[in-house]
């Protein structure tokens, strides 16, 4: 059997735990070489100690066969997962190019709608799947992630296809001990999660609380719930047949989420950071703008987010 080799792009909170699964479960496997690109203080700490992934269960020390931000000592590799911020897509695909070839698929985990459709804008002669991830994770300090919540489940696709490679891959994940789903309703699947995060990490930025706390009061559920029939009526005008009633669906999942748990954007809002406002706000009045569907409560809350 031929090499297979996996890149990790970005080792935060999601591809630090997926990675470090990977690597751990890999490390002295002759067949899968798993490589991680990083950068920093955390790349720093990666190299000279491995990564520690701290989890609900336990912890453990994952070492990659290469952890660099130099992508060429790298070279051409089978699979490249994606988890980095949706701001950074761009800049990471020129990147990462070194490491592509005809043969090579990959696989963003990254918070958006339309995430897989812009990197087949940038590189069209690549396999590109979907995905998308429940997890809540962050790096702890240099070398350290931790994951929090009990939820760590991972679906991807491609589009309505079923292929050898798409089941090898689910079946490598699972090894590793991942939650990974191979779903050929990937779209849905997708616009399910970017129901769930665009109107979470909005509200949370916007009224500066927890999850939770967006459906303890009144005021705040009241808006949490116009929210999601906005981005819902978006996702039906976008072709999409949901499984179940998604408001509901994605009101319980709130409910079911530790309090004090916040979403990154909050984070990255109140460390101000760059944030994803653009990739999970404003796409939502783009969109609306393109089906002719009124937004005015996400235009409401884009309006105060973006100063």
């Amino acid at each position: 059997m031929n090499k297979t080799k996996i890149l990790i792009v970005g080792l935060g909170g999601v591809g630090g735990y997926y990675g470090g699964l990977l690597a751990k479960k890999y490390a002295d496997n002759p067949e899968v070489e798993i490589y991680f690109v990083a950068r920093g203080a955390h790349l720093k700490e990666v190299q000279e100690k491995g990564l520690k992934v701290i989890t609900e269960t336990g912890s453990f020390i994952a070492h990659p066969k290469l952890a660099t931000d130099n992508v060429n000592e790298i070279g051409k590799v089978d699979y490249v997962i994606l988890t980095t911020k949706s701001y950074d897509l761009n800049a990471t695909i020129e990147q990462i190019k070194p490491c592509l070839s005809k043969d090579t698929v990959i696989l963003p985990l990254l918070n958006g709608a339309d995430i897989s459709e812009r990197i087949r804008k940038r590189v069209p002669e690549i396999e590109v799947w979907n995905g998308c991830v429940y997890i809540v994770g962050h790096i702890n300090e240099p070398g350290v992630v931790e994951s929090s919540g009990g939820v760590h489940d991972l679906f991807f696709g491609n589009e309505n296809m079923t292929s050898e490679r798409l089941l090898w891959i689910e079946k490598i994940m699972k090894d590793a001990g991942i939650k990974a789903f191979f779903s050929k309703n990937i779209r849905m699947l997708i616009w399910r999660k970017f129901i769930f995060i665009s109107s979470t990490a909005s509200l949370t930025s916007y009224f500066n609380v927890g999850f939770r706390d967006l459906l303890t009061d009144e005021y705040r559920k009241y808006i949490t719930i116009a929210f999601l029939n906005e981005v819902t009526e978006i996702a039906k005008a976008e072709g999409i047949i949901f499984d179940t009633d998604i408001i509901e669906t994605t009101v319980r999942h709130i409910e079911r989420l530790p309090f004090g748990t916040t979403s990154s954007m909050h984070r990255d809002f109140q460390a101000g950071r760059k944030t994803e406002l653009n990739t999970l706000t404003e796409i939502v009045i783009e969109l609306g703008r393109k089906h002719g569907i009124s937004t005015p409560t996400y235009k409401m809350v884009f309006e105060k987010l973006k100063l």
